[in-house]
């Protein structure tokens, strides 16, 4: 699924697999006639537990421009497991333009202020070869997020 969802980084199977165990509770996907067409991982950062951060979204082609990736968001941000969670989080390069609009878009939704900063510079952490990727907060998250 992430594979046919550039611009996402690909991650190893292994990664995709501990995801989908360890992380399950905060990890969704979506299904239309057994086919798998979306994706959101996540988790809550043991330094930071009143915060969810959106570590991947991916929405198939053919389930595009349907709201997918934010109902997918409020359905995890809706399960008892992230009972206490009043911010979101994630990180955006800057040209990925799908998810600027997913996020902006859940902050307007939800009446929610959304602040940015650079969290991994694309020379000072990369060296050069991964554009850098701004560090997204929205919050504090209406009770529940996803009324």
């Amino acid at each position: 699924m992430i594979a046919a969802c550039p611009p996402l980084d690909t991650n190893s199977a292994y990664c995709n697999l501990l995801q989908c165990t360890d992380f399950a509770d905060s990890c969704i996907v979506a299904e239309r006639g057994g086919e798998m067409v979306g994706w959101v991982s996540g988790y809550r950062p043991p330094a930071a537990s009143d915060k969810f951060f959106v570590w991947q979204v991916a929405v198939s082609s053919a389930a595009r421009g349907q709201r997918l990736a934010g109902r997918m968001i409020e359905a995890l941000l809706a399960r008892p497991q992230q009972a206490g969670v009043t911010h979101l989080t994630t990180t955006i390069t800057q040209d990925n333009h799908a998810s600027w609009g997913l996020f902006e878009g859940l902050a307007r939704r939800w009446g929610a202020s959304i602040d940015k900063s650079a969290r991994f510079e694309r020379n000072r952490h990369f060296a050069g070869a991964h554009a850098t990727e701004w560090q997204t907060c929205i919050g504090p998250l209406p009770t529940p997020a996803h009324s």
